[in-house]
């Protein structure tokens, strides 16, 4: 549930718990990424986060210099064509447009609307199962271990693909070469291999994957 829906929904029943026939409405804040993702294509908005992927990552797929960021209760890409100078758990502040890119739920900026706020600290990714990788978690740092069920597909100059199911639900993986993945140990990779995975929930069109950053987030079990 969005945050600020969240935030409703329990203001209110505190307030009919006290015995009060209204209660004021919280105060929002402006730069949740939650807030801003229910906001319409074209608004123009300001998120907070830290960074979860750092700029150009998925540049060979994406052709374009983009990085993404997180709160405590969602995660959004940045999309930009040139590099901001943010790096891996600098906390900033994007104003932008919201639109998408292949489906993909992303603000649009320039590199002078990208704020440094001056605090770096690490996203932690969120431990989910294969088959909840959905729009509930797009743009969220997240963690599945599962087994590969299809193996290697190159997809170059893009990317690499392989899937793996943890029991909920079969989810593709797409190793962007930009990301530094190597063909030849993707290749390696056999059916019933258990994985930990960390990456990106991204969408492309119609599929939901989750997108490593760089080989240390893959993880042969």
């Amino acid at each position: 549930m969005p945050l600020l829906r969240s935030l409703r929904s329990s203001l209110a029943v505190l307030c009919l718990a006290a015995g009060l026939t209204a209660c004021p409405e919280p105060e929002a804040n402006d730069a949740s990424i939650a807030a801003a993702r229910e906001q319409a294509d074209g608004a123009e908005v300001t998120v907070r986060g830290h960074v979860s992927v750092a700029p150009g990552t998925f540049e060979s797929a994406t052709f374009e210099r983009g990085f993404a960021i997180a709160d405590e209760g969602a995660g959004i890409y940045v999309k930009m064509d040139e590099a901001a100078s943010v790096a891996l758990g600098d906390e900033v502040e994007v104003t932008g447009v919201l639109g998408q890119m292949a489906k993909l739920r992303v603000v649009t900026a320039e590199p002078s609307a990208v704020v440094s706020l001056g605090n770096n600290a690490a996203v932690t990714p969120a431990a989910i199962a294969t088959g909840e990788v959905d729009e509930d978690v797009e743009g969220r740092l997240v963690r599945v271990t599962a087994a590969v069920t299809q193996t290697f597909v190159d997809d170059a100059p893009y990317g690499y693909k392989l899937w793996v199911d943890d029991g909920s639900g079969e989810i593709q993986l797409f190793f962007h070469v930009s990301a530094g993945f190597d063909a030849a140990a993707l290749m390696a990779l056999t059916a019933g291999q258990t994985l930990a995975v960390t990456g990106l929930a991204f969408q492309y069109e119609d599929t939901y994957e989750v997108a490593p950053r760089s080989p240390a987030d893959l993880v042969i079990q």
